[in-house]
């Protein structure tokens, strides 16, 4: 443990778009210090602060982190020879995609697996996905590990908006979350793609997971590059159930994606229905400026829960906590 003074050494697993994103939005910060960093291919370790930049170029132009100088490691066990190597790591944010639905817990058993002890946080949006990390959350807690899942933008910011907002109210009727997501280009979250058009009538994991490229570009070009969504299974039901708000069935979660503009097709929010105490029904809207992009919206949270989860750990409360249970922490 070190002393307030000093900041929280983080790493990243995954370096895709969302990957790179959380280690620009780290890289003003006075708190947080990027020191580890790992993708399918390789890993890179930098106690002392990562360079963002030559980091993100040996990605684009390598394809791999590892390749970066100096500290790059290429390897096929990259998560599992970062979290040996890397002792100095206090939290992680795991920025990976969640395809196959097990991933990100097999990922997680690693970490238990290891010894390490620390914060994890993840964005994960199935509701089935959440239901396997609750089922770790004893192994987790004999580990020493504190994990924050669900910390993104929906499930996440979204999520915990609707806890507060349901303060208002005696009772809850209905949540429903929308959400408009704009992206110049779809390459750039691949991952985040495809686990959307895994939610899309006639889609599921295994069929969105096994498309090639060639065969995604070809459904965006059937629909204008939108991807509507409706539906989802999305964890913030199972947040919010968990939380005792409502039940899950009362929470809905859809949207539209646009994999060709960078302007959302529609503004982000979340609406709380419910009745007050005095037997007035009514509805709380909360939404996310158009301006603020998906990346913002998920990795601002992300590491907003992870200092949360530091503050948790060091007070050794260890095991799962969500979005909707734990206030997150600003981090300057």
């Amino acid at each position: 443990m070190h002393s307030q003074g000093t900041p929280i050494r983080v790493g990243v697993l995954g370096f895709g778009g969302l990957g790179q994103a959380a280690a620009q939005v780290l890289a003003p910060k006075q708190e947080m210090t990027l020191v580890a960093v790992a993708d399918k291919q390789g890993y890179l370790y930098a106690p002392a602060g990562i360079d963002r930049k030559a980091c993100v170029r040996a990605y684009q132009e390598q394809g791999s982190v590892g390749y970066a100088e100096p500290g790059g490691t290429l390897s096929q066990q990259s998560i599992q020879e970062l979290i040996e190597s890397a002792a100095g790591v206090e939290g992680y944010f795991l920025a990976l995609p969640n395809l196959p639905n097990t991933f990100m817990a097999s990922v997680v058993e690693q970490f238990i697996r290891s010894g390490w002890q620390g914060v994890l946080v993840d964005a994960l949006k199935r509701t089935s996905a959440m239901e396997q990390m609750l089922t770790l959350g004893d192994d987790l807690r004999k580990a020493g590990i504190t994990y924050m899942t669900g910390c993104g933008a929906t499930p996440g910011l979204l999520t915990a908006a609707a806890a507060l907002a349901a303060q208002s109210y005696a009772e809850i009727h209905q949540v429903k979350v929308t959400f408009g997501v704009g992206i110049a280009n779809w390459e750039a979250y691949r991952a985040t793609i495809r686990e959307d058009i895994a939610h899309m009538p006639g889609y599921n994991v295994p069929t969105a997971q096994q498309m090639s490229d060639a065969e995604v570009e070809a459904l965006l070009d059937q629909t204008n590059g939108l991807l509507h969504l409706e539906n989802m299974e999305h964890a913030d039901d199972l947040m919010l159930e968990l939380a005792g708000i409502c039940s899950r069935d009362q929470v809905t979660v859809g949207g539209i994606v646009d994999t060709r503009n960078p302007k959302k097709p529609l503004s982000t929010n979340v609406q709380v229905t419910g009745r007050t105490f005095e037997g007035k029904i009514s509805t709380h809207t909360f939404t996310l400026g158009d301006e603020t992009s998906m990346a913002a919206n998920v990795c601002g949270p992300a590491f907003g829960y992870l200092k949360a989860g530091v503050q948790l750990q060091r007070r050794g409360q260890h095991g799962v906590f969500t979005a909707a249970e734990v206030m997150p922490q600003f981090v300057r």
